[in-house]
């Protein structure tokens, strides 16, 4: 057997092997040269060819770069400083991003099942006007969104509203993971016939300290694994009242990450390229 069939066998075996498995991927310093290239999917897949977003940009700073998490597709990077300076155009001051993947991609050790081909990002809710210290930013606070059910009217403030919907106003961004109650506010928010960028947020356990957002597969990628279309509809009706209908803040305590789908064949000679 190849070793890379071991390795991919490794992952889905969800013993020792695939901890290690995930090891080697976070092991990574510097991406894998070439043209830029998504491969397979959000929960099983990488990236050839990354970008590193600098860690401090106009309106935005990097959150916990000690962890190496700020690679992405080069269209994924453009994005987030495109998206931070508008942002900081329409008053919207200091955007904080948080985990995006790892150089080359691949499963992480600890945090997600997504984020592995260069396509994710997790912007935070809380907004840094002032600049944040190093300290802080290794450590940072995040600010719920959602208190005991109901928004938290101390905390969501029109700022917020605007950054989601400037994000999902995005042509490139396909959806936006986001915390039920927080998209029933701008459901109400926002007239019938002005809510066509809502179809894009889609309900989900926690993300009420940060909204998650999810590019399109882009041109130069091939072997991206397009995701599943979005129904039709603002989905502001009987889909999100199914979420409303059960908790979803905080999420449900989570369970270590086993990786269920063996990752595209590029992915294992990605890894082992030097």
């Amino acid at each position: 057997m190849k070793p890379s069939h071991v390795l991919t066998l490794a992952l889905l075996a969800g013993g020792i092997p695939a901890a290690e498995g995930k090891e080697a991927w976070a092991a990574m310093a510097i991406p894998m040269p070439g043209e830029a290239q998504v491969i397979g999917s959000a929960a099983a897949g990488c990236v050839r060819g990354a970008a590193a977003l600098a860690l401090d940009g106009e309106n935005y700073q990097v959150l916990r770069p000690s962890r190496h998490r700020n690679w992405a597709h080069p269209s994924t990077v453009r994005f987030i400083r495109d998206l931070s300076a508008l942002a900081g155009r329409e008053g919207v001051k200091g955007v904080l991003i948080g985990d995006m993947g790892q150089s080359r991609g691949g499963p992480m050790p600890s945090g997600h099942a997504s984020h592995q081909n260069g396509l994710d990002v997790d912007i935070w809710f809380r907004l840094a006007p002032e600049h944040l210290e190093h300290a802080e930013i290794e450590s940072p606070r995040p600010v719920a969104m959602v208190a005991n059910g109901h928004m938290n009217r101390a905390t969501w403030t029109p700022a917020q509203a605007r950054l989601v919907e400037l994000a999902a106003q995005a042509p490139e961004v396909e959806r936006i993971f986001i915390n039920p109650m927080i998209k029933q506010a701008l459901c109400r928010a926002n007239p019938a016939d002005h809510r066509g960028w809502l179809r894009k947020l889609r309900p989900w356990w926690g993300h009420d300290e940060h909204f998650h957002i999810r590019l399109a597969c882009p041109t130069d990628s091939p072997g991206c694994e397009p995701q599943k279309p979005i129904p039709e509809g603002d989905g502001c009706g009987a889909e999100l009242d199914s979420w409303l209908n059960k908790p979803t803040s905080p999420a449900p305590p989570s369970k270590p990450h086993i990786q269920s789908r063996a990752l595209p064949e590029a992915c294992d000679a990605l890894l082992k390229a030097k």
